[in-house]
């Protein structure tokens, strides 16, 4: 099981979270591309460090919104969403490329990742980007979405993600931030909905109904209060229940 974490989202003398930690604990690392997050010499930082650790490097694209932090609607186009989406990937494979790593996957951020889980044109401009790259790229998202049937079928490679640390409403989405209750705040839930993500591919929605989130890797966001704790311990936990915690590829 791949254990993935959203890094690199400080800009300047601000830092999110405690990303050299972290990368001593997960196994993929979704850095931010300077759109909600980042900047270059943090994202040369958490590259740096993800490839001295065989961390899976990805880039986390997302609106251009340092304001809102990526988590605003926009009104973008599907010229506008594919030509940000080169763009980031492209700023950070250069920085990659400096300490001889590659960029793996893409995964997007905040409203984007949300507008491209239902909205075809969107989805399909998103995908379009990782086609036009000319190395592979594996899309990270959720399972059952629009992105990720039109990402199968042009040959992209997907990675079903689940969240330890987010709500869940009956549909499979995810409960909005603006909700209460939508981060999980206690460790032991945290732990509980990875461990049911990784066995059995399941969670325990909102309204008590159990729901299928297919999970090839499993997300602890850097900015959950506590997320280095809750990563450390999500992962011992994983491997006492005998799964390996490795990069999806």
């Amino acid at each position: 099981m791949d254990l993935n974490a959203d890094l690199g989202e400080g800009f300047g003398a601000w830092r999110m979270a405690d990303d050299q930690a972290l990368l001593g604990v997960v196994t993929s690392a979704s850095i931010a591309c300077g759109f909600h997050a980042g900047d270059p010499r943090t994202m040369a930082t958490a590259v740096e460090a993800a490839a001295r650790r065989g961390v899976n490097i990805g880039a986390h694209v997302a609106y251009p919104d340092l304001v809102g932090f990526g988590r605003r609607p926009m009104s973008l186009s599907a010229e506008e969403v594919l030509t940000d989406t080169l763009y980031q990937v492209g700023a950070l494979a250069g920085i990659a490329a400096r300490y001889g790593a590659q960029v793996r996957y893409v995964k997007p951020h905040g409203a984007l990742y949300h507008a491209v889980a239902t909205d075809h044109q969107l989805a399909e401009a998103l995908v379009e980007a990782l086609v036009l790259w000319p190395a592979p790229l594996a899309l990270m998202v959720p399972s059952g979405t629009v992105v990720s049937r039109a990402a199968a079928g042009r040959g992209v490679d997907v990675v079903a993600e689940g969240f330890a640390d987010r709500a869940y409403l009956p549909d499979g989405s995810l409960l909005p931030r603006s909700r209460p209750g939508a981060v999980l705040q206690h460790e032991a839930a945290v732990v509980d909905q990875a461990l049911s993500l990784a066995s059995s591919g399941t969670v325990t929605a909102v309204d008590g109904s159990t729901v299928a989130v297919p999970a090839d890797t499993i997300c602890v966001h850097g900015d959950t209060p506590g997320a280095l704790s809750l990563a450390a311990r999500l992962r011992g936990a994983l491997e006492r229940r005998g799964f390996t915690v490795a990069p999806f590829r």
